[in-house]
């Protein structure tokens, strides 16, 4: 059986101090916010699988029916020796790439989740013998060290995550990336595009109310590792368009005036009514946009793939 490896290079405590960190930042600035990456708990993380399954969800599913499609010129495009996945989890989606790089020798999940990584990897191993597959416990957005592993490599960031980021974050991720990628590596990038905005404010306000649970559970993380005493149900999930930024934004709206504590961070915040408080962007893009912010960053964008309704791209961009 292929060897299947994993390198830890995220300290053990990195994630505590990053969500202490985070809290404390965003709790005492105006407005208040929270990152995004903390709403993905083991239960957040469940939430946000059956999140992908609504109707009303359709980015995983365009970027699935992509992938299906396409992956034979992906392939072609660029016959990679080496798959790297940033954000990878169970590698679900990743698996039509692997069987369309007839080539492939070795697979690098990075993930924050050692968890996520075994049990996806360990499956791979034994579904395909031949494969190598090197694991990697990281942060990708705080620096990347890839092992060294056989060219060409394709370096995958799927689902749309860079969407998450905001603009400065984005343009600082696409540079790190670039600095990862010799000469004829590529970068395959998952972007949602602009829409119509009922179709956009529907993807992150459901009429089952799980998006509204998920964007809660970042509630009950900071309760559980902090000690904090959000009461999740006194706050109401609110998901908006942004036309100007062109991204949705997801916050938490306090029903009450009312006081947090956070002994871990010494904190006592105060919420007024109506307050917002902001969890998540998720920004969309235009081929233009994303032409752009890639060639900022010294990548040229030489292919794109939509799914048939144009909901979502793929595109494969190289070294400039």
């Amino acid at each position: 059986m292929s060897p299947f490896h994993v390198t830890r290079t995220l300290p053990e405590d990195a994630m505590a101090a990053a969500l202490r960190a985070d809290v404390q930042h965003g709790l005492t600035s105006d407005p208040k916010w929270l990152p995004p990456k903390w709403f993905y708990d083991a239960h957040g993380s469940d939430l946000f699988e059956q999140i992908t399954e609504l109707p009303e969800y359709y980015p995983t599913r365009a970027e699935r029916e992509i992938l299906v499609a396409r992956a034979g010129e992906i392939a072609t495009a660029l016959p990679a020796r080496t798959l790297i996945e940033l954000g990878s989890g169970s590698s679900e989606k990743t698996r039509y790439l692997i069987d369309a790089l007839t080539g492939l020798r070795t697979y690098v999940p990075v993930d924050v989740s050692d968890s996520a990584l075994t049990q996806a990897g360990k499956a791979l191993v034994a579904e395909r013998p031949e494969l190598d597959v090197h694991a990697l416990i990281a942060d990708f957005t705080a620096g990347l060290t890839l092992p060294d592993t056989p060219g060409p490599r394709l370096l995958a960031f799927l689902g749309g995550t860079i969407g998450n980021l905001l603009p400065a974050e984005r343009a600082e991720f696409l540079t790190g990336v670039r600095a990862l990628l010799s000469p004829g590596d590529a970068l395959l990038l998952g972007t949602d595009l602009v829409k119509d905005e009922q179709v956009l404010v529907r993807a992150y306000d459901d009429a089952a109310g799980v998006t509204a649970a998920f964007n809660k559970n970042v509630l009950t993380v900071v309760n559980r590792e902090l000690g904090a005493d959000f009461e999740p149900d006194t706050f109401d999930h609110v998901a908006r368009w942004n036309s100007e930024r062109e991204w949705i934004e997801m916050r938490l709206r306090s029903r009450t005036a009312q006081t947090v504590k956070v002994p871990a961070l010494g904190l006592a915040v105060d919420f007024a009514a109506g307050e917002e408080m902001r969890t998540e962007v998720s920004a969309k893009f235009r081929q233009e946009s994303v032409r752009t912010e890639l060639a900022a960053a010294g990548l040229e964008l030489a292919h794109w793939w939509t799914d048939e309704e144009g909901r979502f791209a793929l595109s494969l961009s190289v070294a400039g």
